[in-house]
């Protein structure tokens, strides 16, 4: 069993300061594969002074050894990418292959995603033409604060730290502690990259502990959050009395609208995408919307697809999908599943139990159920696992009524064949993206939502600048500044 007390302070792995053990549970077999340390408050406090004592310095370097220092990380990774993907697998349940091909990779995806949304940053700038000595300077907020949570481990580091850091904030780290080796390993990186001490820091612990110390920290400008609509209200609440920045990427139930002249894979493309990492994914598509025609045929495809999905330990090659993260929330998607039936809805596939020849680990069945009416359980909660609602549709405003009807707006999916039809319902659903007929957002983009689902915007240039204060400035000398640059 891996031992992995040590928190990263100040540029070295150190001792907690009072020894308090959490086992890391392998969710394929339910027994500890790590143990970790939980922090106290003066191992928060201690990272907080580190990040502080580094800020000045870390804001004051220039944007392109920032960049450089940055840049680096890639090299760590690609020299210990397998370490990675397999600490994903182990921690989280992500079979090995997706750990490999999805989860792992998201973090050099970011990072260049990111190095060239840095490059469009004008840290000064003009304010107009009508304002020749005004000028707007764009800088780091300070010392911030990023909590992280299990379902996709790497893919939310790279998102807040990244962008952190070239903005020129210094930060400080809490991952999930039910996923948390993929982030020492991260900070491994970052450390043999040669980032300067106190830059990053990380301290693991619970939401209870260092979460809601580093949300009430004084010295903490900003808290970047990511995880359940229920902590980022708790998180808003505690950050308030310092009045520091909140930005929340939360929860969603987003709606993929199937129109009768979607292409032929549509269905089924939606139904795997739901299933995806077993439906731990804030952005999956869980209510399938289906046109009238097509209805039937539909669900007979979904049963058919949720069948074949074979489910298996995360750590067996092969495309299958793994198991739920831990205990509770195996024990909460069963109890959403009983409340489905127990509502009315018509169950096609999958169901209450694990799936067969699996008597242990966190094994969820792939579950279909048609007929869902508006106001459901299953239709209004975020389940958070391989558990698919459809429910029909006869009009495109009846579509977007019942999407739009929820209290989240993270994604919408639309698939049609018709442009007009997709462009306008592109701007009708209340959701902070929209995806339509199965095509990926483009690098760059922003990824967040609306209501409860949070309004963070984490990628591209938005995602840099979520880490910036804008300063006003009048009087500004712009031959001093002609001088400056020769």
């Amino acid at each position: 069993m891996l031992e992995k007390r040590e928190f990263y302070i100040g540029g070295r792995w150190v001792a907690p300061a009072v020894p308090r053990d959490c086992a890391v549970i392998d969710p394929s077999t339910e027994e500890p594969c790590a143990v970790i340390s939980l922090g106290d408050r003066a191992d928060t406090d201690a990272a907080v002074a580190a990040a502080r004592g580094a800020f000045d310095g870390w804001a004051a370097t220039p944007p392109a050894e920032r960049r450089r220092l940055v840049e680096g990380i890639l090299a760590q990774y690609e020299a210990r990418k397998e370490e990675m993907a397999r600490a994903i697998s182990l921690e989280m349940g992500a079979p090995i292959d997706l750990a490999r091909s999805s989860q792992a990779p998201c973090l050099p995806w970011h990072l260049t995603n990111f190095l060239g949304a840095f490059d469009q940053i004008e840290w000064i700038r003009p304010l107009g033409p009508h304002a020749p000595t005004d000028r707007i300077a764009m800088e780091p907020i300070g010392v911030v604060g990023l909590i992280t949570p299990w379902n996709w481990p790497m893919n939310q580091v790279a998102l807040k730290v990244i962008p952190a850091l070239l903005a020129g904030c210094t930060c400080v780290l809490k991952p999930s502690e039910e996923a948390p080796l993929s982030s020492m390993l991260f900070a491994e990186f970052l450390h043999d990259a040669g980032l300067p001490p106190g830059v990053f820091n990380l301290v693991n612990g619970d939401g209870a502990g260092v979460g809601s110390q580093l949300s009430a920290h004084p010295d903490v400008e900003m808290i970047s959050f990511t995880g359940s609509t229920r902590a980022g209200r708790a998180i808003s609440k505690a950050a308030a009395e310092s009045l520091k920045r909140v930005t929340l990427e939360l929860g969603g139930k987003g709606a993929n609208l199937i129109f009768a002249d979607a292409d032929e894979q549509a269905v089924a493309r939606g139904v795997k995408h739901c299933f995806n990492n077993s439906g731990q994914s804030c952005n999956a598509p869980t209510r399938m919307l289906v046109e009238r025609a097509i209805y039937d045929q539909a669900v007979e495809i979904a049963r058919e697809v949720a069948e074949a999905t074979r489910v298996a330990s995360a750590h067996e090659q092969g495309p299958h999908i793994g198991p739920v993260v831990n205990q509770r929330q195996y024990d909460q998607i069963q109890a959403y599943i009983q409340k489905g039936i127990d509502e009315g809805a018509r169950l096609v596939a999958g169901g209450l139990g694990r799936p067969d020849g699996l008597n242990r680990g966190f094994f969820v069945r792939p579950t279909v159920f048609a007929d869902v009416v508006p106001g459901m359980t299953i239709e209004r909660e975020e389940i958070f696992g391989p558990v698919l609602s459809i429910l029909p549709f006869e009009t495109e405003a009846e579509a977007v009524r019942i999407a739009n009807d929820t209290p989240y707006g993270l994604t919408n999916y639309v698939q049609s064949r018709d442009g007009a039809r997709r462009n306008r319902l592109a701007r009708q659903l209340r959701s902070g993206m929209v995806e339509m007929n199965g095509r990926s957002r483009a690098a760059g983009s922003p990824f967040g939502g609306v209501k409860a689902s949070g309004r963070a915007r984490e990628g591209g240039v938005w995602g840099i600048e979520e880490f910036l204060e804008v300063k006003a400035i009048s009087g500004w000398d712009p031959e001093a500044e002609a001088a400056a640059a020769e």
